[in-house]
Parts: C-alpha cells; sequence; structure tokens
C-alpha cells in the first residue's frame, strides 16, 4: 500500500470552493481503485494550510489513476474548480507506507 500526502496552501477567503474541489476528489480517488481518508481543513493555528491522504494498493494502481488526469473529463472538471477558483495557492505531495496495528 501507498499513501500519498498532499499539503496545500490555501486561499482562507476561498474555503468554500476548496471545499468542492475536495468532495469531487475524494470521489474520483475511491471510483478509481483508492481509497480517500479525507481532507482536513484549518480549524485552529494556520488559516491556509489544509491536507489530503488517500491511498492505492500499490505505486502501479496510482499511476492508473494518475494517468487519468488532463484526459478524462470527470478529472478535467475537477481541476477546472481548482483553476477557475484560485482557491489553491500551491500544493505538495509526499507518498509514504502506512505503518498500521
Amino acid at each position: 500500500m501507498i499513501t500519498c500526502v498532499v499539503t496545500y496552501t490555501v486561499d482562507p477567503r476561498k474555503i468554500a470552493d476548496f471545499e468542492r474541489f475536495a468532495q469531487r476528489w475524494m470521489s474520483l480517488v475511491n471510483e478509481h481503485g483508492g481509497t480517500h481518508h479525507g481532507y482536513f481543513l484549518p480549524s485552529e493555528g494556520a488559516s491556509d494550510q489544509a491536507l489530503a491522504l488517500f491511498s492505492f494498493p500499490s505505486l502501479a494502481a496510482y499511476e492508473e489513476y494518475r494517468a487519468l488526469f488532463g484526459v478524462h473529463p470527470d478529472f478535467v472538471a475537477a481541476d477546472a474548480i481548482r483553476d477557475e477558483s484560485g482557491c489553491v495557492l500551491r500544493y505538495e505531495r509526499t507518498f509514504m507506507r502506512p505503518l498500521l496495528p
């Protein structure tokens, strides 16, 4: 299993747009072979940081999912929410392997 942790810097004035973007991506990950563990939005402290965590059974499965970016109409529409609203200022991906009980 591989888990992707995405750290976002978001525009705090556009949290509602970010939530629409996040809801769509949670569905897409789950529909295309992954398990989304949720988005974690600002509450206390920094108001411009958010996280997303999702897992795929393998790096190969994740790469199949990534091949749909920019091609599959649902993926293009989800990215359009981000791009048109400007809710995400930047993001970075880190891959981790979970240690579970």
